[in-house]
Formats: structure tokens, sequence, C-alpha cells
């Protein structure tokens, strides 16, 4: 095993404004979509995959692997939707053992009177209070971050 390589005092500072931001913002998405649609931010992304995929439906590992999620927790989360009548599973008819995710009607609907309060937080608390060059240099340096770790992600993920 290698030398550890500690991060110098600028990796640091990046590393933890990433962290607490990502956290604070994550919370304050989460408390604005319970507060106004009753879903939490996780079972909002859920329902915004399911809407921006053909036939409003995804095969659970697929899910699962687009909201970076364990299957056993999408089973929890699409298990509380489902029961909220906001996606229902449906079984495929090639293979037994897939499970589909459907976003129903109703499901939609709160999607789309969600979206206007989730995006008006998202561009409050992120988007408006970076100038134009901060915004590339991010949407570009998490890009990257995100194209490596997805290359490298669990091989039950495909892309």
């Amino acid at each position: 095993m290698g030398r550890t390589r500690w991060l110098n005092a600028e990796e640091k500072r990046a590393w933890n404004a990433f962290i607490g931001t990502y956290e604070l913002l994550n919370r304050r998405l989460d408390q604005q979509l319970k507060q106004d649609s009753g879903i939490s931010h996780l079972q909002y992304v859920i329902l915004a995959r399911l809407s921006a995929a053909p036939d409003h439906e995804l095969r659970m590992t697929e899910l699962a692997c687009a909201v970076s999620n364990s299957k056993s927790g999408l089973t929890y989360q699409i298990g509380q939707l489902e029961r909220a009548g906001l996606v229902r599973r449906r079984a495929c008819e090639s293979d037994p053992r897939a499970v589909y995710a459907v976003l129903t009607d109703e499901g939609m609907a709160l999607l789309e009177q969600a979206a206007p309060g989730h995006v008006a937080l998202v561009r409050e608390l992120l988007i408006d209070v970076l100038t134009p060059d901060q915004l590339t240099a991010l949407a570009d340096g998490l890009g990257e971050v995100n194209r490596r770790m997805l290359t490298d992600r669990d091989p039950g993920c495909s892309d």
C-alpha cells in the first residue's frame, strides 16, 4: 500500500465546501419538498427520472442506478410512492425476474405541482449565487467527477 496523499489547504477547502454545500442543499430541498408536496427529495428525483423515461417507466435495477440508491432502498421508496398512488409496479412479460416502476397520472400531476417550487429553490440556493464562469466551472468539474465514477460504478448498472 502506497503513502497517503493528504489534501493540501486548497484541496481541503474545496472538499469541505463541496461536502457542506451538498449536505445543506439536500436538506433544504428535502424540507421544501416535504412541506410543499409531501415527498422527500429522493422521491422527487425518482418521480423526475420516471417522467423523463420512455412510457414513464424504468426497470427497477435501472432506476436504482439512475438515482444512485441500493435496490433495497429503492424498493422501500417505490413502496412509499406506490401507497401514495404516485407509482405502480408492473412485471416484465419477457423476464419474470424484472419489475418496472411506472409513473401514474397522479405521480405526474404531483411532480408538475412540485417542480416550480423545487426549481425556484435550486435557483435561489445555487444557480443564481454563482457567476456564469463559476457555474461553468462547477458543471465542468463535477461533470468530469461524475463521468469517472460512472465508468467505475457497480457492474449491475449499465449505461
